[in-house]
């Protein structure tokens, strides 16, 4: 009975608001500065080696746990609108359903409005601490992240495509744990190398095989696409390729790496 009245609260005021798109987004700077704060107290309280880091070591201990709160939580939900839920399918009950490329819900536009909140707040630091929190390409991948997402947030034109994208965030946890595990002084422990192996086969999955359906996709649907405006056109033949390339030139590092390190324990 509880859980019936959370979702009929959900759905009345929260999801239908008009200002959905904003409050979430305001949520997610509020929940990105939440955990950011709660991982310092933690963190030193917990962890001997936190407070024999330098200052600016700190600030990325804790940016890495917001960015990894925020990537377990656009992955399940990117996973359960794309593959689970009915919202982007071409049909529904055996009948054709209008264009996936305009289909959206109130709850597929407040996530991604979390998840502006997110790329705006780690977009901030990483420019406020340029460069110590990632160089030119991390901003780069941040525009184009946030000029996406929120013209899907705002106009429903896309999402499919959109959160696609953002299943690739399913790599940022075994990222942060390498970085966490190397801060640690960890690097020549198994977890490294195990860590090392997940990345890569993940980073193959969600940023490579997944981009290439992406493009497949996009090839089957391209006349529904083409009925979107100018700009969502844009994004959508614009910034995957863009990113595709990104991700091919960082896997190149991460092949390399693994390869250096498995070379270490033989």
């Amino acid at each position: 009975m509880a859980i019936k009245s959370y979702e009929m609260l959900a759905d009345q005021y929260l999801l239908s608001d008009p200002f959905a798109p904003y409050t979430s987004t305001l949520l997610g700077i509020f929940a990105c500065k939440l955990v950011y704060h709660v991982n310092h107290l933690l963190s030193a309280a917990y962890f001997k080696g936190y407070s024999g880091l330098s200052r600016l070591k700190r600030i990325e201990w804790n940016n890495r746990a917001m960015s990894t709160v925020h990537a377990i939580f656009i992955t399940a939900m990117s996973l359960y609108l794309v593959f689970w839920s009915n919202l982007y399918s071409d049909y529904s009950d055996n009948q054709l359903k209008p264009f996936v490329t305009l289909q959206s819900s109130p709850l597929s536009t407040f996530v991604l409005g979390v998840s502006v909140g997110y790329f705006l707040t780690d977009l901030g630091m990483i420019v406020w601490f340029y460069p110590a929190l990632g160089g030119l390409e991390y901003v780069i991948h941040h525009l184009l992240s946030i000029a996406s997402v929120a013209y899907a947030m705002l106009t429903g034109e896309g999402q499919l495509y959109t959160y696609m994208v953002l299943i690739s965030e399913t790599t940022t946890p075994g990222i942060n744990l390498r970085w966490y595990l190397d801060t640690a002084g960890m690097k020549r422990s198994r977890t490294y190398m195990i860590n090392g192996v997940v990345i890569f086969i993940a980073w193959l999955v969600a940023r490579i095989l997944l981009f290439m359906f992406l493009f497949y996709h996009l090839y089957l649907h391209y006349e529904q696409v083409k009925q979107m405006h100018t700009i969502g056109q844009s994004l959508a033949f614009g910034v995957p390729p863009i990113l595709a390339v990104m991700n091919l030139m960082w896997f190149g590092k991460i092949l390399k790496g693994l390869k250096k390190t498995l070379a270490k324990r033989q």
